[in-house]
């Protein structure tokens, strides 16, 4: 850490929990996304209640949900009670993450003093939507406006892989990682004290450790290659449109899968943290970015670069780096872009393993750097970071605070 970055006032994180992550349309097929925010935001609560301190208001992440004001109906689904407020956030897949760090800005300015923030998404439950005039089913809002470039996410990744030239080997050699440390975490126990139990499931769905470089081999291209539509173009604006080439190197496995899940965590002082002597995490910096809607894959890398600015760190001074793993390509990308050291890259494997639960895959990477940095014995900084549909990136910087 630089010495000109003054820390004296910088929030920090303390009881970062999450549900298991389960697979879309198994475990938690039947919670809706407040049952799932409400036991973490009750346990992170309880955690944090020798402080004496209400709860300013509880910030949650959602991208696909009813409505409503998720946050507001699951901190009262939690028993929070009803002086305490809430309030949604959406920035797709980077909303959890977002929501973290608004919070983090309000502590910074005095503006709270305690608030809990994450983020909670459910696949298995999320309404479906249709336009009013033609009546036509949609799974996700446009992420730019008509003359814009606004790919699926899946043929954007194959895209970035082709521009770039991340060759399916290495993605699958990736994913693979993902799985084994993954499965190598979850039989340790490495996972047990961050999740929460939720109606007997406690347990990660997804990580296999049979999910090896030949079974990966054997998944087909999930997507064909898919050029560049031409601007102003309104079909292709939509990835449906462009030149469409060979099969590409995107498949289901090194792909992360549809989720369901939620992550919070206190957010407060550094007077509160050493009053409740948990192990805290000091928030340094944080950025957002906007980039290419067309490469949406690569931005979390200008979010990262900006953090890791104003913190006045290199990337190779980071000891521990968590990206949402959405696509290996994806992952690849921005680690080559950052020159980061993939050692310390998603060490316990990440989203291809444990599944990407949108709105709330921001504050699992928080749950997880947390985890990874509480129990190393190492001061180096971390990194959590996501890339955003329609090209946007998000990052923050944290330290070790005791």
């Amino acid at each position: 850490m630089t010495a000109a970055l003054d820390t004296r006032s910088a929030p920090v994180i303390v009881a970062p929990r999450r549900t298991a992550i389960g697979t879309a349309g198994r475990g938690f097929a039947a919670h809706t996304v407040d049952a799932l925010a409400a036991p973490v935001l009750a346990e992170v609560a309880r955690t944090v209640a020798a402080s004496g301190l209400a709860i300013d208001d509880v910030v949650l992440g959602n991208c696909m949900g009813p409505g409503g004001d998720v946050a507001r109906i699951a901190a009262l689904r939690a028993g929070l009670g009803a002086s305490v407020p809430g309030v949604t956030v959406d920035r797709q897949c980077g909303s959890g993450l977002d929501a973290v760090m608004q919070a983090a800005a309000r502590v910074r300015a005095g503006d709270g003093e305690l608030l809990i923030a994450g983020g909670a998404e459910s696949a298995s439950t999320a309404p479906h939507r249709s336009w009013p005039l033609s009546g036509e089913r949609y799974s996700r809002a446009p992420f730019a406006p008509a003359g814009f470039s606004d790919p699926e996410m899946g043929p954007a990744a194959d895209r970035l892989a082709a521009v770039l030239g991340i060759s399916r080997e290495r993605q699958d050699a990736w994913a693979a990682r993902s799985h084994a440390r993954a499965a190598a975490a979850q039989s340790s126990g490495v996972f047990d004290g961050e999740i929460v139990d939720v109606d007997g499931i406690s347990r990660d769905d997804r990580p296999r450790a049979s999910m090896d470089l030949a079974r990966l081999a054997r998944f087909a291209p999930a997507f064909p290659l898919v050029g560049e539509p031409a601007a102003g173009d309104a079909t292709g604006s939509r990835g449906a449109a462009g030149s469409r080439g060979a099969a590409g190197t995107v498949t289901a496995g090194n792909s992360c899968g549809f989720s369901d899940g939620a992550a919070a965590m206190a957010v407060t002082t550094a007077r509160v943290a050493r009053e409740l002597a948990l192990p805290s995490l000091r928030v340094l910096t944080t950025a957002v970015a906007g980039s290419d809607p067309a490469l949406p894959g690569l931005g979390a890398a200008p979010a990262a670069r900006l953090a890791l600015a104003r913190a006045g760190l290199a990337p190779s001074e980071l000891g521990f780096v968590e990206i949402t793993e959405a696509f290996a390509a994806q992952l690849l990308a921005v680690s080559d872009e950052l020159g980061l050291d993939e050692s310390v890259i998603s060490a316990d494997g990440g989203a291809i393993a444990l599944g990407h639960p949108w709105g709330a895959s921001g504050a699992v990477l928080l749950v997880r750097l947390a985890a990874r940095m509480f129990a190393a014995d190492d001061d180096r900084p971390g990194l959590a970071a996501c890339s955003i549909g329609g090209g946007q990136g998000i990052a923050m910087i944290v330290e070790r605070a005791s």
